[in-house]
């Protein structure tokens, strides 16, 4: 089910404020507004600091906003919910459990026969290529290799919408250009709804539909860019370089701004 006007979650005017230790209020987020459709993948970058994994963990249900509303299909976001699934840098397996227990520990949850949800996380690390690390445990797996299984558990619960906060930022650069490529053929097979926060360009660029570039000092949202080019995408083509050159020049702008530089 999607809504009249095409989108899955909708922010409107969001904000978020934190009360300092100094008593200050920091506002991490201000007059957020943003539409996201079925089957969008939408990048969000910014300056550290900038509220990107605040706005994920909202999405989430994971942290209350202080003003605005975000909703799911109409329906304000509260609480967790299997339609919303996430998928964290620090891959969050348990790691007394298998690679295959771990993949359907949404769908134990869920009471569904062992039988059945082994069948199902079969599938999913199959997916991934991981179906040989069935019975390994985590510290078995490499980085990449345990960052698939946590995409695996998290597709496990069909969820409508996939959030992922830096999921590959503690990967070395070939592995992360891998697993870019290995998640672009995932949405494009099962077509989820990607809410993906990166602090690099080069892979928003690589994987967007639309780019979300969040300022630095506001709590805002700067712009929204479409990603035009088609996909594969050559990080040789001209394009590519251009609006990867715009987008700094934007972010250098506002870590200037943040006093950093």
């Amino acid at each position: 089910m999607v809504m009249n006007n095409g989108s899955i979650l909708e922010i409107t005017d969001l904000t978020k404020n934190y009360c300092a230790e100094n008593g200050a209020i920091v506002h991490a987020l201000q007059g957020i507004d943003l539409d996201i459709a079925a089957n969008d993948f939408v990048c969000i970058v910014g300056p550290s600091g900038c509220g990107k994994s605040t706005l994920l963990r909202i999405m989430a249900g994971l942290e209350k906003q202080t003003g605005g509303v975000a909703s799911y299909l109409g329906k304000p976001i509260d609480r967790p919910t299997p339609q919303i699934g996430m998928v964290f840098q620090e891959y969050s397996l348990l790691p007394w459990r298998t690679v295959i227990d771990n993949v359907g520990l949404g769908p134990e949850f869920a009471n569904m026969p062992k039988q059945q949800r082994l069948l199902l996380a079969t599938e999913y690390l199959q997916l991934v290529g991981l179906e040989r690390f069935a019975q390994a445990y985590p510290h078995e797996l490499s980085g990449g290799m345990r960052q698939r299984v946590a995409i695996a558990r998290a597709l496990a619960n069909d969820p409508d919408v996939l959030l992922m906060d830096e999921p590959f930022g503690a990967l070395d650069a070939h592995t992360r250009i891998l697993l870019q490529k290995e998640l672009l053929s995932i949405w494009e097979r099962h077509r989820k709804t990607i809410v993906f926060v990166t602090h690099s360009v080069d892979e928003a660029i690589f994987l967007a539909d639309r780019i979300c570039v969040m300022s630095g000092t506001s709590g805002r949202i700067m712009e929204m860019i479409d990603v035009t080019m088609p996909r594969p995408r050559e990080r040789s083509n001209p394009l590519y370089g251009q609006l990867a050159e715009r987008i700094l020049r934007m972010l250098e702008g506002e870590v200037a701004k943040m006093g950093i530089l």
